[in-house]
């Protein structure tokens, strides 16, 4: 049976977490929508949602056995490889300190997930690499497509029902308390909807290298956090991957501020 205790310190299982986290941001998303971005177009498409979706579930089971440092650092690995993977496909080349970046951070993902006692577990460490593919997928598709705030609403609408799904095919082991509920919907209605609202409000007002460092920013956070309340050891394997995951991504980030 799937539960979210690793991470969130509870007993929700992951459909049900991922269920009402999508419902409560995609409520949120509608009423700032429906308040402040009413003049704007945009809507959202199912293609979206199914990537959002997939990120979102492949999330929370992915820490069902990973701890938040780790399960970080894979989730920002996975999406910058499929990013810079995708722009390669389409012809875009990286130059100089780019490639030195792209290598330290894929060096830095093959160390993190090597073999040996401070390894994350396998299972959930696929499930997170997914989740990253999946987000990286639904941000390349959100490029350009109209108002961020109206699209993103859009996409987590479409996204409810696939959830609600999921949660009915492993009702029969869900598991709710009150400690997750919270979490989920703190982690939809604030970390998603609020969050993903004032994100794509001030990022047109900033620069590329610093939008970049923003980014760079979360998995320290989230490190630090599982850390300082969740009683998590700090391991070599943790800090050098973490040093080539985050150096290697900054520094192909500059690079390419530089030349822009």
């Amino acid at each position: 049976m799937s539960r979210a205790r690793v991470i969130f310190l509870t007993a929700i299982d992951a459909a049900s977490f991922t269920t009402i986290r999508l419902v409560s941001g995609a409520a949120t998303l509608w009423l700032i929508v429906t308040l402040f971005r009413g003049h704007k177009s945009g809507r959202g498409s199912w293609r979206s949602a199914a990537s959002l979706f997939a990120y979102a579930i492949l999330y929370s089971y992915a820490y069902v056995t990973l701890p938040a440092a780790m399960g970080a650092l894979l989730l920002f690995g996975a999406v910058q490889a499929t990013m810079i993977g995708y722009g390669i496909s389409k012809g875009e080349r990286l130059h100089g300190w780019q490639i030195v970046g792209l290598v330290l951070a894929l060096g830095g993902l093959v160390g993190l997930l090597l073999p040996g006692l401070t390894a994350p577990p396998l299972i959930g460490s696929t499930l997170m690499l997914a989740s990253g593919v999946a987000w990286g997928i639904y941000s390349l598709r959100g490029k350009g497509a109209g108002d961020a705030t109206r699209i993103t609403a859009g996409n987590f609408l479409r996204a409810v029902p696939m959830a609600a799904v999921v949660s009915l095919i492993t009702l029969e082991g869900a598991t709710l308390d009150s400690a997750g509920i919270a979490y989920a919907v703190a982690s939809g209605a604030l970390a998603s909807g609020i969050g993903y609202a004032i994100w794509y409000s001030v990022l047109p007002a900033l620069k590329a290298a610093s939008a970049s460092t923003v980014q760079l920013s979360v998995p320290v956070i989230t490190a630090l956090g599982g850390v300082l309340f969740l009683g998590e050891a700090v391991t070599l394997r943790l800090v050098l991957a973490s040093v080539a995951i985050l150096g290697g991504d900054c520094v192909g980030d500059n690079e390419g501020a530089v030349k822009g």
